[in-house]
């Protein structure tokens, strides 16, 4: 397991805030958190992004959104409005979700073309796709990071948070080998201690998604002054 004291586990964190009923003043501390405590970003609903790239001012953390979240089912077309309009407003990177049920259908081109026209609209800024991995098989899950690659999206996400499960240091360590190392992973979803950061990480994770951000950072410090 890694060191807490040699890991910088505020510089793995998105700190994240996308729960449907989280309102402008719940935004605007999550903001002021991640610059107080260093975070990589902060990652919030397109309502929302105006207001966070407004608060963080260019002052560290990214300003990051989703789009097609939390289900990837709506229209190509929709997904990548919806991603470039964020760009324009200001978003750093973009989280979209896969057409889950395209993969799943069978259709791997359709997926592919939804994946390419986000990353299109998003104009070189790094684009994660969110794979939902617990509604998927491991050979489905290996496929849609090839789709991902391929697509010349920046990294592959476990999940979104908001279905069965979230991220499992099996499916980060698949995820993983299928990417390669040059290739980002990010794993989502249920992700709340240092523990848990700390297995992610070790199973090949290079960013996380959590709304526990300042408690993980607690617990770091704890530990620290109890070693």
């Amino acid at each position: 397991m890694h060191d807490v004291n040699q890991l910088d586990i505020a510089a793995l964190i998105d700190h994240t805030l996308l729960a449907p009923d989280a309102t402008p003043a719940q935004v605007e501390m999550l903001c002021v958190q991640a610059v107080a405590h260093g975070f990589k970003a902060v990652c919030v609903n397109p309502w929302h992004l105006p207001r966070a790239v407004a608060v963080l001012d260019g002052r560290g953390p990214l300003p990051i959104t989703v789009a097609g979240f939390p289900l990837g089912a709506g229209q190509t077309e929709t997904k990548a409005r919806e991603a470039g309009l964020a760009v324009e407003q200001g978003a750093v990177e973009v989280d979209m979700v896969l057409n889950i049920g395209a993969l799943k259908g069978g259709d791997a081109n359709a997926a592919l073309r939804d994946i390419a026209q986000v990353v299109r609209a998003c104009s070189g800024r790094p684009v994660k796709v969110i794979l939902e991995t617990c509604l998927l098989t491991d050979e489905e899950k290996a496929l849609a990071c090839r789709l991902a690659v391929d697509a010349g999206a920046a990294f592959v996400k476990t999940s979104t948070g908001f279905s069965r499960s979230g991220a499992t240091e099996d499916d980060v360590r698949l995820l993983r080998r299928a990417v390669g190392l040059g290739f980002g992973v990010k794993a989502s979803g249920g992700v709340r201690t240092l523990d848990d950061v700390l297995r992610m990480a070790r199973a090949g994770a290079d960013r996380i998604g959590t709304s526990s951000g300042v408690a993980i950072l607690e617990q770091g410090a704890a530990r620290r002054e109890n070693a």
